[in-house]
Order: structure tokens, then C-alpha cells, then sequence
């Protein structure tokens, strides 16, 4: 989930969001305005504006539609991680609007498919405090700079695009030319794709290595999904995961990418750790438990060395089956991780009724530890948390020594990030480990 991102001024994010302003935005454009070699844009741009959000605030209140405001952006931001190749940054704009800007070599149809799952996942039902969710609607602006398009001009086309998307039924995502495009592939015929695509080996693990927080000692990988569609390009596990719900094929999916990861892991030292995501389709299926440690036991990978992170999102579609089958789990020794700790909405009670063994921090918890006290004094409240509950604290998105020096000297024992690699192959990772 880790990928480069530049770190505006903390100065001027936004305090409800944690994501910088348009400001930096339009920074960032001006220094991807120059295309490339090949005369390809050199950047692309979405404008995401959330239709009629006044009437969350007057049906539930302005705490509900900051919070609202809140996971929408922690959304945007992990499904850009999960997708994304280059730099990139998401960025909050006035009311209900975000910004995403991406120095970013894709096609015009892979930008839309992009902009479609976005979508889908920002549309996905939002719990509320005291109970109940809420639904919001999307609407995105897409575009490809021109060659020597500057910041301001991009913006402005984005910017009216979006607000006739704003006012039109159905439709989700406009381009700013006001072309319309199919995303190379329609929905029916990507599910038909994915359903070839384990037998066409096109679907890739790779490995973001985690490190020991106090030495920078080697403590494992989290494994991650990749599909190499042969006219899409690289998808990554956001866009694949929801393409597999669609077609009711997540199960296989999941068991595939398991079998895999473990695969790749084989040889690995015994003192190495291996993470695997855990989706919201995996608990609900009532063999998921049973599924997973048949995989695991064919592998010969002691299940003391596997982690499986969940996350709030998936906790929300059935507790108690969650709750059963991740017991389960834990009672055979693999450990359990409440992933993306921090991002939006946080249920405490998670804490008190599940077997955990680790917290992994979202990445906006650790953003500004280094030159904000008040983000240093809740890193420091949420590992006193943990150290009372017996779990310890993984951080993710760490990109600076300074964040690695403060986390380490706070307690935190385990962190992932560009500070000392990016994902990489099994035989990559191999070679990393010696």
C-alpha cells in the first residue's frame, strides 16, 4: 500500500482530513507540466465532489459530515496507494471536493477504469457514532494535462466538469473534454477477464518489507496483489478485489493470491513474518478459516510466522462471523492485525472483542509526528493504548528517518515504507533478506 507521495508543508493541511490544500496541488502540477519524451501527458488529474453532502449535515449533524469527510479521504488516499505507480497527491478542496494529481504513465481508458472503482469505493456505506451508516454519491472529473497546460487551466476544466456532472443523473465520471470513454473494457468482460486471469498467471505478489523499528532489523513482507492485465496494464488490489466481488469471486481469488504469497515466502529465514490482507468476502464465507489453514498447512509456512490484517471496513459487514472465524485463526497461532488504525471512523470496541496481536497504524497518524505535538502526543496515547492491551504497534508510510527516529523512541516495534523499500518480486525480497 506504500507509494511515494509528496509531503507538502504541514503547515498548510487541512485540519479535518489531514491532506494538504489546493495550494499544493497546484504546486505539484506545475512541476509535472512538462510532457514526457514520448509527447504522452505528464500528468493526470481527478476532481471528486460529493453529490448533495449538505443534506448529510442537516439530516445528521456536522460531526457526522466531518466524519464523513474524514474516511472519504482516508479512501481516496489508500485506494491511490493500492493503485499507483508514481508520485501522486490527494489534496481537499472546498466543501466536499478532493483533488487527486498524478505524475502517472497510463492510458486514457486505465485513468477511467481508475476513476470508476474510486468511485465504487467511495460510494461504499459509512458508519455513523451511536449506530447506522450513511451513503454518499460521487461524482468525478477526469483529465490528461496537455503539453504545456498549466495548473490553473487544468483546474479550471476540472472544476467545470464537475459541476455539470453534479447536476446529471446516472453517469458518475466525466472527462473534461467532454469526450465520453469507455474504459476499455466493459465491467461483464473485466469479470470474464479475472476469471482467466489466475490460469493465465497474470496475477503477481509483491512484497513490501517491514523492518524492527529500534535496529532497522529485516522482520518480514506484507504481501501484496497485483494484476498485469494485458490491456489494462498493472491493476492493483483495490480495483482487482472489487472486480472479483462483482463477479462472485473473491474466495478463489483470495485462496489463489494466499497460495502464492505463501509460495514465495518458502525459504524465507524462521525468523521472517508474512502479512496477508484479509477482505470483507473472506469472513463472510463460513469455510474461510478452515480454507485458509488447509493453504497455509500445504505451504509448510508456520502459521505462528503468518499475520492476516483486517481492516475496520471489513469488520462492518459481520462481527460476529468475524469475530468466530478470526478466533479460529488464532487459537492455530496465526496472528491478527487491526490494519489502517487511525484512518476515518475507529470503533474501540474492536480492541476489547478481538483476538489482536498487533495495531498497524495508518499513515496519517504518523505524518506529522515530527514537527506537530499534538500528532506526537496521540502517537504517543495510542502505543500507551496498545502496551496496556498487550498489542504492538506497526506503523506504515514511514518515508523519513526523522518519523523512523520518533516512532522507535515512542515504543512503536515494527515499520513499513519508502524510508527503506518499496515493493518488490520474492526473488527481490530474497536477496534483501541475504
Amino acid at each position: 500500500m506504500e507509494t511515494p507521495r509528496p509531503a507538502p508543508n504541514d503547515r498548510d493541511r487541512d485540519a479535518l482530513t489531514g491532506l494538504p490544500g489546493l495550494e499544493a496541488a497546484r504546486l505539484r502540477l506545475e512541476q509535472w507540466s512538462t510532457p514526457a519524451d514520448d509527447g504522452a501527458p505528464s500528468f493526470h488529474a481527478l476532481l471528486l465532489g460529493l453529490r448533495r453532502f449538505d443534506t448529510i449535515n442537516l439530516a445528521y449533524g456536522a460531526a457526522a459530515g466531518d466524519s464523513a469527510l474524514a474516511e472519504v479521504a482516508a479512501r481516496i488516499t489508500h485506494f491511490a496507494a493500492d493503485e499507483l505507480d508514481g508520485p501522486w497527491l490527494a489534496a481537499r478542496g472546498g466543501g466536499g471536493s478532493f483533488l487527486l494529481v498524478a505524475n502517472e504513465a497510463c492510458s486514457r481508458e486505465r485513468w477511467q477504469l481508475f476513476a470508476e472503482q474510486l468511485a465504487d469505493r467511495v460510494a461504499r456505506p459509512i458508519a455513523r457514532n451511536g449506530g447506522g451508516s450513511l451513503r454518499l454519491s460521487p461524482r468525478i472529473a477526469l483529465l490528461r494535462g496537455l503539453a504545456g497546460e498549466g495548473a490553473e487551466s487544468a483546474l479550471d476544466r476540472l472544476g467545470q466538469t464537475l459541476d455539470q456532472a453534479q447536476h446529471r443523473q446516472g453517469r458518475r465520471v466525466a472527462w473534461a473534454d467532454g469526450v465520453t470513454t469507455r474504459a476499455g473494457r466493459t465491467a461483464a468482460q473485466l469479470e470474464a477477464d479475472l476469471l482467466d486471469a489466475i490460469d493465465r498467471d497474470e496475477i503477481e505478489i509483491v512484497y513490501q518489507p517491514q523492518f524492527a523499528a529500534a535496529d532497522d532489523r529485516l522482520t518480514g513482507a506484507e504481501a501484496l496483489a497485483r494484476w498485469n492485465h494485458p490491456q489494462l496494464g498493472r491493476i492493483g488490489a483495490g480495483a482487482l478485489f472489487a472486480i472479483a466481488e462483482r463477479a462472485d469471486h473473491v474466495a478463489p481469488l483470495s485462496r489463489h493470491i494466499a497460495r502464492l504469497a505463501l509460495e514465495g515466502a518458502h525459504g524465507w529465514r524462521a525468523d521472517m513474518r508474512l502479512s496477508l490482507n484479509v477482505t470483507p468476502a473472506d469472513l463472510a464465507a463460513g469455510s474461510f478459516a478452515q480454507g485458509l489453514m488447509e493453504t497455509v498447512r500445504a505451504s509448510r509456512f508456520a502459521p505462528e510466522r503468518l499475520t492476516l490484517e483486517v481492516t475496520e471496513q471489513v469488520l462492518l459487514a459481520d462481527l460476529t462471523l468475524a469475530q468466530t472465524a478470526l478466533a479460529e485463526l488464532a487459537g492455530q497461532g496465526v496472528r491478527l492485525a487491526l490494519d489502517d488504525f487511525g484512518a476515518g471512523f475507529c470503533n474501540f470496541r474492536y480492541l476489547k472483542v478481538l483476538p489482536l496481536h498487533y495495531l498497524k497504524l495508518d499513515r496519517s497518524m504518523v505524518d506529522g509526528v515530527t514537527s506537530d505535538a499534538r500528532d506526537l502526543a496521540v502517537l504517543r496515547a495510542i502505543i500507551a493504548m496498545a502496551g496496556s492491551l498487550g498489542l504492538k504497534v506497526i506503523a506504515e508510510g514511514i518515508e523519513t528517518e526523522a518519523q523512523r527516529a520518533a516512532i522507535a523512541a515512542e515504543g512503536c516495534a515494527f515499520y513499513q515504507g519508502f524510508l527503506r523499500a518499496q515493493p518488490m518480486s520474492a526473488a527481490d525480497f530474497g536477496v534483501l533478506a541475504g
